[in-house]
């Protein structure tokens, strides 16, 4: 059975969960699939949520007291994308940074997650939902497609293989 989740936006005081959370999920991959660019560990300072005011929101799953999801969406188009490739709308935000705690994966909280994205990106007011995924074995492109994202094209980043995938809403 699925744990429901509580979602909120993230505070400061999360940034160590946060890193954490990121850091063992980054571990987890590199256990399954070898070192990649999903290796990457970040600080609690880089972990900090960066709230801003109509252009960025950090979304936390808790269950109990825990921290076992997090993403963050925002309006500016992180570098790694190309909107070319992207259904035209007024106003896209973007996915970055999810993550599901290692021991908590596969119950559905992952889908939970992007379900709250939605729900905010719908009250933001946003049209669409985009993101990029890693073009490999550790990528969660097919996961997204599950979740009703899909596929707008397959490039190459910095030497690395990535799909972008979107939610129109």
């Amino acid at each position: 059975m699925t744990p429901p989740l509580r979602f909120r936006d993230a505070t400061p005081a999360d940034a160590p969960a946060l890193a954490a959370l990121h850091n063992s999920t980054a571990g987890g991959l590199t256990a399954l699939h070898g070192e990649g660019p999903w290796s990457a560990l970040i600080t609690e300072r880089r972990a900090a949520p960066e709230q801003v005011a109509g252009r960025a929101r950090v979304r936390v799953g808790c269950a109990a007291r825990l921290v076992v999801t997090v993403l963050r969406l925002a309006t500016r188009k992180p570098w790694a994308i190309d909107a070319t490739y992207f259904t035209p709308v007024s106003r896209p935000l973007y996915l970055t940074g999810m993550a599901v705690a290692v021991a908590w994966q596969r119950q559905g909280l992952g889908r939970q997650a992007l379900d709250d994205a939605a729900a905010i990106a719908r009250a933001w007011p946003a049209d669409a939902i985009r993101l990029d995924a890693w073009d490999a074995a550790a990528g969660a492109g097919p996961f997204y497609a599950a979740c009703g994202y899909g596929e707008r094209g397959r490039v190459r980043y910095r030497g690395n293989p990535l799909v972008y995938l979107e939610l129109v809403l």
